[in-house]
Parts: structure tokens; sequence; C-alpha cells
């Protein structure tokens, strides 16, 4: 099996099935962030949504599943009606790019490739990609685009991120892991 370049990892493989992964993931995530969500804090909800970024982003990439984090929570303000806030999005493509880095690690979903190891790092992906995406990123967003109290911001970075972290770990890991399975059946791959 020939080893890919970071580049070629980041990026993930685009086809007519990764396009159409990446616009379900969008549309997924949207109506998920409206309809399956508890509110946990102001504006602020523990989602299903966060099964986009483990799914997409297992099968596809870190790009593609950053793209349907960013492009699915536009989608979600617009359905919810709150209007647009592109500091959320743009942190939710940069946790869903860090979430999508499998690869990167070793862990490969498409040839069943995803073991204690992988679960461990991943664990760790996830709680760090949280950290930079709604303790760095989003309040860096909201004070560019918005210019407004970053004491909110951060309170409500921090019951997010703690939620969405209890999604991507609970429900993330046996999605990640029924896939590597589905997916070694499917190419008959054995375990040494």
């Amino acid at each position: 099996m020939k080893k890919e370049s970071i580049g070629k990892i980041l990026l993930g493989k685009w086809d007519t099935k990764t396009i159409v992964g990446v616009a379900i993931g969008v549309a997924l995530f949207g109506v998920l962030m409206d309809y399956a969500s508890i509110k946990v804090f102001t504006n602020t909800n523990l989602t299903l949504a966060m099964i986009v970024p483990v799914i997409v982003g297992g099968l596809f990439g870190p790009l593609p599943a950053a793209l349907a984090c960013g492009l699915g929570n536009v989608l979600a303000d617009l359905i919810g009606g709150w209007g647009m806030w592109f500091d959320w999005s743009v942190g939710n493509a940069v946790l869903g790019f860090i979430v999508g880095c499998l690869k990167l690690y070793g862990a490969d979903i498409e040839n069943g490739k995803f073991d204690v190891k992988h679960m461990i790092i991943y664990v760790i992906c996830a709680i760090v990609g949280n950290a930079i995406a709604f303790g760095v990123v989003t309040p860096i967003m909201t004070t560019i685009f918005y210019q407004s109290d970053l004491e909110i911001t951060f309170i409500q970075s921090l019951t997010g991120g703690a939620s969405n972290v209890l999604v991507l770990v609970v429900a993330g890991i046996p999605i990640l892991k029924a896939l590597a399975a589905r997916n070694a059946k499917s190419s008959n791959l054995t375990k040494e």
C-alpha cells in the first residue's frame, strides 16, 4: 500500500462520492444542529450534529469534514432563523478539520484500521480540537466580526466544547469502530 503525503491526507480524496458525502454532511449537520439538540447554555446546545465530522472525517478526510461542519453551521443558522454567526461556523469548520485528521495518526477507517491506540489519540484530538476551535478561533472571530463581549463567548465556548467532546467521544468512537469493522470485512482484511 502506497503511503500518502500529508497534503493529500489533509485535502482528502475528492471524487463524486466525497462531494455527495460533504453535501449530505452539510444538510445533516444543519438539521441536527437545529432539531436534535438540548440547550446547555444561551445559544449553546448538546447536539448530535457532532457525529457529522466523525463520519465525514473518517470516510473522506479533514477538509471534507471542515466543509461539512462549517457550511452545516451556516445552514443551521439559516434554518433556525438566528442570523449568521460566522464565528461559530469558522469554529465548527476548524473542529471538523481536526477531528477529520484520523489518517495523520495512523487510523484508516476506509481500510478497516481503528484500534485502541487510535481511539486514545482520537479522544485527545477531540479535546484539543474543541479547545482550539472554541477557546481560540471562535473568540477571535467574534471580536473580528461582531466586536462583542468575549465573556459570554468564552462561557458558550466552554459549555459547547464540553458537550461537543461528550458527543464526539461517546458516539464517535463506536461509529468509527463500526465503520472500520464494516470496511475491514468488505476488503477481506484480517487482524494480525
